[in-house]
């Protein structure tokens, strides 16, 4: 959960750290607000676009695994791992 929790933040976060790179590129200071102000809004809308295509992505892309999923348990002092069937 943390994992898919840290990429859909970094790929938020993806075009405000490419438009920093653009400033700073630019000879532009990027904490300046003014720099940011009018583009705000757009990297919002690019960041939230970015992470929904992710998603839309993980959803056509994966394996869909059919059957009943068996939980990990312990026969005869061996452990057997979860699994479909």
């Amino acid at each position: 959960m943390t994992r898919a929790i840290i990429q859909g933040l970094a790929l938020f976060l993806l075009p405000f750290v490419l438009f920093a790179l653009y400033l700073v590129i630019r000879r532009r200071n990027p904490l300046i607000w003014s720099h940011w102000s009018d583009q705000s809004t757009w990297l919002t809308i690019a960041g939230l676009s970015f992470v929904v295509m992710s998603l839309v992505a993980t959803a056509l892309l994966a394996e869909h695994e059919t059957g009943a999923y068996v939980p990990t348990r312990v026969e005869n002092g061996r452990v057997i791992p979860g699994h479909f069937e």
